[in-house]
């Protein structure tokens, strides 16, 4: 890869990488961070790698960074709730956007991240497994899995209105 192939990729994936990751970790500075390194991580590589395939590596070292993090941040986090109780309150939500952002976070990570990278980013099935290492059959059932409990979820427009 050129240094003008990296500014390239730098140029017409950034927004897009950052969107991913900010809908998948709902953090804005994880999201910049995340971002960044997968940059750092592409230039320190920069030999390695093709400037035709830089939007795959971007994705896929990005995807893996988040999911890294956030499972050591669930870890943690796990540690400080076991002291604390839960507190139950009642959902009143008149947003869809809200309730389908509420079902989003209910799914596995690997659900939620095919279902976003098809449905929010617009990847087909086979960039989806090549961004995530899963074959395209996989892809495929988790979308399948994960549609079905948001609508399971998510219910009818009338319940919602």
């Amino acid at each position: 890869m050129t240094i003008n192939e990296y500014n390239l990729a730098v140029d017409n994936y950034a927004d897009r990488l950052y969107r991913f990751v900010l809908k998948s970790c709902k953090d804005v500075h994880m999201a910049e961070d995340i971002v960044q390194d997968s940059y750092e991580k592409l230039w320190k590589n920069h030999k390695n790698v093709d400037g035709a395939k830089a939007k795959s590596y971007l994705f896929t070292t990005a995807y893996h960074t988040m999911i890294d993090r956030l499972r050591k941040e669930k870890r943690s986090s796990l540690a400080d709730d076991m002291s604390l109780q839960e507190e139950g309150y009642e959902n009143n939500y008149t947003d869809l956007k809200e309730i389908l952002n509420e079902a989003l976070n209910k799914l596995p990570e690997i659900q939620r991240m095919v279902v976003l990278l098809r449905d929010y980013e617009g990847y087909n099935y086979k960039e989806i497994g090549e961004l995530t290492n899963l074959n395209e059959s996989q892809v495929k059932v988790y979308i399948y899995r994960a549609r079905i409990f948001l609508k399971k979820y998510i219910g009818s427009i009338e319940a919602v209105a």
